[in-house]
């Protein structure tokens, strides 16, 4: 349906003082923080993980070496979607000098909802890392879970058996977590946590726990470890698009981790209609979130 003037009736009048509503400041692209961004040419894009060999044996005196066989682990799917939303103008409300002033507040109103639903569905991700169903990545299991099946039989796990809230303690023992996670074959790997991820209730105690030069909450005289050994080189980030105020996430410097692709990148176009002369506007972009490797990142949903 078309702006008509109907709808914009105080427009129309003269000695307006101002319009308001639609120059908000808007959080910029939080997903940056959190996702490695790849172009991509199909209509979606797969990544498989791949299983090394195990542990070398000894070889006896006299006797055979082993061979070992390598395989594919799972694979990982991106299906792309196209997000879209547009508005149009009368034809009566552009002779009426509206316009100019219109065509301008409400691209800048359309540029500000492409950009909030590209934040909302880059934070679905994580806000659904825990969910039982729905959610499953490449290897049948959520996100953040106590079991990710490895090609040996074993098992990694990128959250708690039962979920903590963000202190020091739970900081400490996720770190400690990541630090023992192996390969498909059973390998140590030498996973370390790069980021933390907070929702905006989560900001202060991020700040103190990863900035403060001593122990935070405590009477002792010791040295805050997390900051001295710098756990978490890069520091942390806040993703206002977080819904559960408890959780929090680490980023891990384990490669291919979370994804963004970008298909088809935000693109604005507008056209006049023949029959009704009213004037078009639309933005459309094409892109998917997700991830490969679940040891890309560590989350707790908080107690």
């Amino acid at each position: 349906m078309a702006i008509s003037r109907a709808q914009l009736l105080k427009e129309l009048l003269p000695g307006l003082n101002a319009l308001f509503g639609m120059e908000y400041k808007r959080y910029g692209e939080e997903h940056k923080e959190v996702y490695e961004t790849e172009s991509s040419e199909r209509s979606f894009e797969e990544e498989t993980k791949l299983s090394g060999f195990s542990a070398a044996p000894v070889k006896n005196e006299g006797n055979a070496i082993a061979y070992d066989n390598a395989q594919e682990a799972w694979t990982a799917r991106y299906q792309h979607e196209t997000i879209a939303l547009g508005f149009s103008l009368t034809e009566e409300a552009i002779e009426d000098n509206l316009y100019d002033s219109l065509s301008a507040r409400y691209t800048k109103a359309l540029a500000r909802a492409m950009a909030y639903t590209k934040q909302v569905k880059a934070a679905n991700v994580l806000n659904n890392a825990f969910a039982s169903t729905g959610y499953n990545g490449g290897d049948g299991v959520s996100l953040c879970n106590t079991a990710h099946p490895l090609v040996s039989g074993g098992t990694n796990s990128n959250t708690f058996t039962v979920q903590s809230d963000l202190n020091e303690t739970s900081l400490e023992a996720a770190t400690i977590q990541i630090a023992g996670w192996t390969d498909e074959r059973g390998l140590l790997i030498a996973a370390r946590p790069r980021k933390l991820v907070v929702p905006p209730a989560l900001m202060f105690v991020a700040k103190r726990l990863l900035d403060t030069e001593l122990r935070v909450g405590t009477t002792d005289n010791d040295i805050n470890a997390l900051k001295a050994m710098g756990t978490v080189a890069e520091g942390f980030t806040i993703n206002h698009f977080l819904t559960d105020t408890n959780g929090w996430f680490l980023i891990t410097d384990v490669p291919n981790g979370l994804k963004h692709f970008i298909r088809a990148p935000l693109q604005n176009s507008m056209d006049g209609d023949f029959d009704t002369g009213n004037v078009r506007y639309k933005a459309r972009e094409r892109y998917s979130f997700g991830w490969s490797d679940p040891l890309g990142i560590w989350g707790s949903s908080g107690s």
